[in-house]
């Protein structure tokens, strides 16, 4: 089991209850908060590379990271 509050804290962002996390490889990490065992990596383009979302819930998280990946980019603490 992650330890979701360690992992939330250190999220890029986090958009209704997904946690967006930059990797070194520059690839993005989303894990659904509510449900650990639903994650996703997406490349810089929202392309999906691994899941374990269902095709609905992928589309969504799509949404969510092309709707506000300039927040994840760009430092706006």
């Amino acid at each position: 089991m992650p330890d979701i509050a360690s992992i939330a804290s250190s999220a890029g962002m986090i958009v209704n209850g997904y946690a967006f996390t930059d990797t070194d490889n520059g690839h993005i990490k989303v894990l659904n908060l509510n449900d650990p065992g639903s994650a996703l990596v997406l490349d810089r383009e929202g392309n999906v590379l691994e899941t374990s979302m269902d095709d609905i819930e992928v589309g969504i998280v799509q949404g969510y990271y092309r709707n506000n990946k300039e927040f994840l980019e760009a430092d706006h603490a």
